[in-house]
């Protein structure tokens, strides 16, 4: 993905240079020009198109965005209530995340979200022991993790 993005940009200070232009639209003509070449070069790269993996990157930083805010709101309206109403607790989560690199944004994205602290990696590093200050169903929990965070890590790595 590196060298992806170095020789777009290489590409784009060629054109800038051989078009005697250093505007910003001479430089956004040049990055697309490169964008397009690099697509059609695409299956001589050992990686895959690197805006797949900035597209996915921008979705996990957007999804990190929208959970922060949206577990917040839960969490400021079981504390706001006259009667606090929690059920909180430890559940084991199984992931089937590999790396230790995928494992441990996926324990960061877990520990940022209000409402939710991860407290323990397994030997195996299949299973998370996750602490929640409310959890009225542990499988719906899991399975919130596995769709949203998980996925959206999975998308950026492999």
């Amino acid at each position: 993905m590196s060298r992806q993005i170095i020789l777009n940009l290489l590409i784009t200070f060629l054109w800038m240079m051989l078009n005697h232009s250093w505007s910003g639209a001479s430089f956004f003509v040049g990055y697309t020009l490169g964008l397009l070449i690099i697509f059609a070069f695409r299956r001589f790269f050992p990686e895959p198109f690197y805006l797949k993996k900035l597209w996915a990157t921008l979705k996990l930083i957007k999804l990190l965005i929208v959970e922060l805010f949206r577990s917040s709101f839960e969490v400021i309206s079981h504390i706001v209530k006259p009667k606090l109403d929690i059920s909180p607790g430890i559940f084991k989560y199984e992931t089937d995340l590999r790396s230790e690199f995928e494992i441990m944004l996926l324990f960061l994205f877990i520990s940022l979200t209000p409402g939710t602290m991860p407290l323990e990696i397994s030997r195996n590093k299949r299973t998370i022991y996750i602490h929640a200050f409310h959890i009225p169903d542990e499988g719906k929990i899991a399975e919130g993790i596995k769709n949203t965070f998980e996925k959206a890590i999975m998308e950026v790595t492999r």
